[in-house]
């Protein structure tokens, strides 16, 4: 493990960057500054961070993940090919204890700490390829259409309701902004099938996640955007917990036996799409549906099977990946 000399907590918020340099994690004496999150305050950042004598070699830049507003300090970071690591804010705020009060100074304070003190759980970030960048956004404007389409479409209900005449000229716009809306959301999945033809790596893997029973084109494009093209999950026991499909026990000395579950810190959009693949794969696949059936009879909760089917799902997934051929049905060829 590298022994770096300064630790550099990074605040993100929208407009500026609390920064605070941590040499020593014991001694009170911690260096904070504040800059704008642009490339002018980046720059500043490391204008301030050289004056202090600081090879920047030598520095573990640590930030919060907060979505888009932490790109920049991203970006910038990878461009100079320096060593930085962006954790979840949750993992940093249940680190801290118990606290009262809050501010950012303080906040930058606690992630040079918490970096200084956890780095045994060390994971340098890396940015995912322009390609995957170019997926997520296209997807999160799919998802955002598809709102937007299924809302405008309940305008149709009140024709059971109200008289024509009435509804005559809200009709007539309600039509006119979903046709545009769905030429949007057919351009959108045609940008994003180019994207993924373009790369051959993503192309193998798109058409190999597609072999396995249930798993849709949508699915399959997520799976890439979210695994960073397979390479963010080393198996896929992780990535079904990453979603929220791993069961864990809950009990504690002799008195306390909760039910074995899943937990609610989960990517609720894979749980969904997993969720509706074990059904499509429940109605497929006759060897799924034997095993559900057989499940339910034993007196296993229809759930807790369908979970298992989920996790029967990305399995098979990850192993059409990891074995490079598409998905076989062997029991096609059992007599």
């Amino acid at each position: 493990m590298k022994n770096y000399q300064t630790i550099v907590g990074i605040d993100v918020s929208k407009l500026k960057l609390d920064v605070t340099l941590m040499q020593d994690a014991l001694a009170n004496q911690h260096h904070h500054f504040v800059v704008t999150n642009n490339e002018k305050g980046l720059k500043q950042m490391i204008k301030v961070i050289k004056a202090k004598k600081i090879e920047l070699t030598t520095c573990l830049f640590c930030l919060e993940n907060t979505g888009v507003y932490s790109m920049p300090v991203s970006f910038y970071l990878s461009n100079l090919k320096l060593e930085y690591w962006v954790v979840p804010a949750l993992e940093i705020r249940r680190s801290k204890g118990i606290v009262r009060g809050k501010t950012d100074k303080i906040d930058s304070k606690d992630i040079a700490f918490y970096a200084h003190t956890h780095q045994h759980k060390l994971q340098l970030t890396e940015l995912p390829e322009q390609a995957i960048l170019k997926l997520k956004l296209l997807f999160t404007e799919r998802e955002k259409l598809m709102r937007a389409i299924k809302l405008l479409d309940t305008t149709k209900e009140n024709q059971s309701f109200l008289p024509k005449e009435i509804l005559k000229e809200t009709l007539s716009v309600n039509r006119k902004v979903l046709t545009l809306l769905k030429k949007s959301l057919k351009e959108i999945e045609t940008k994003m099938m180019e994207i993924i033809k373009q790369n051959q790596t993503m192309k193998n893997q798109f058409d190999l996640a597609c072999s396995v029973p249930g798993v849709g084109p949508q699915t399959a494009t997520y799976l890439i955007i979210t695994t960073k093209s397979f390479t963010a999950f080393s198996n896929w026991r992780k990535l079904a917990c990453y979603s929220g499909i791993a069961p864990f026990e809950y009990s504690s000395g002799t008195s306390i036996r909760g039910k074995t579950r899943v937990n609610d810190m989960a990517d609720k959009k894979m749980k969904s799409m997993l969720n509706m693949c074990a059904l499509n794969c429940k109605r497929v696949d006759t060897e799924i549906n034997q095993y559900y059936t057989r499940k339910v009879e034993e007196g296993k909760n229809p759930m807790s099977v369908m979970n298992a089917i989920r996790c029967k799902v990305i399995s098979r997934v990850f192993a059409t990946i990891n074995r490079g051929t598409p998905y076989v049905d062997c029991k096609k060829y059992l007599n």
